[in-house]
């Protein structure tokens, strides 16, 4: 009888790991595309756009295939304590993760239609220093994941704040350039909805960080300010 609970255990301890490893390969996956996303955009690439586009399938298909390993082990493990904090913090980590690759995407899009529409990459020198931004801070977020660290969780959740500044300033840019020249209005909103999807790729890493903080220390910081994130990434778990 002991035998076969150290078994189930084991077996148990296994599909935790699995769990966590698959979230990393999808996070690896989603940052390829981001960074594809990014050289599309920049290079003014269109045949890189398009595969970014067509490869969006695949962070899906990924998501609905942890989703459905996370319910099995919720249906059948019943888990308590962090090990149930672990596999709610997946699946609201993979859910995100779709999120960043479906703004990924859309980034794509916008640089397939820059590159046909002939854009200048002039208005892409703020974006392009937003993008890689909010690409560090995914990367970030990912290894405070894999490490469990709330300290590099927090570093990471403070960076939004820069990339918020970031994103107005190239709005305001980007203002300028459509009241100078009617005519480039079509490519400004392009680099303009690039813009707002890198601004919404930098909120998911912060939302990451906050579910690291959660399993970490069974605190949820959601909707509280930095100073309370912090308080709560620093005290004693509840369990």
């Amino acid at each position: 009888m002991d035998k076969l609970g150290q078994h189930i255990s084991q077996q148990f301890d296994e599909e935790l790991e699995d769990i966590r490893n698959r979230v990393m390969a999808m996070g690896g996956l989603v940052e390829q595309q981001l960074s594809d996303a990014l050289r599309a955009l920049g290079d003014i690439d269109a045949e890189l756009a398009e595969v970014v586009i067509t490869n969006d399938f695949k962070i899906n298909a990924m998501e609905v295939a942890i989703d459905e390993e996370c319910v099995q082990i919720l249906a059948r493990r019943q888990p308590a304590a962090g090990d149930l904090r672990l596999v709610i913090a997946v699946i609201k980590t993979i859910t995100d993760l779709e999120r960043i690759g479906d703004e990924a995407e859309r980034v794509g899009r916008m640089a397939l239609h820059f590159a046909e529409t002939g854009g200048e990459s002039k208005m892409l020198v703020g974006i392009n220093h937003l993008g890689e931004h909010v690409r560090a801070m995914l990367h970030d977020a990912l290894d405070a994941f894999a490490r469990m660290d709330t300290d590099a969780a927090i570093h990471v959740a403070k960076q939004d704040e820069k990339a918020d500044r970031e994103y107005e300033s190239i709005l305001r840019e980007l203002m300028t350039y459509m009241m100078e020249d009617s005519r480039a209005i079509p490519n400004v909103l392009d680099v303009m909805w690039s813009a707002r999807a890198l601004e919404r790729i930098g909120d998911r890493a912060g939302n990451i960080c906050e579910y690291v903080i959660y399993l970490v220390r069974g605190k949820d910081v959601r909707h509280v300010s930095m100073d309370q994130v912090e308080a709560h990434a620093r005290s004693k778990h509840d369990d």
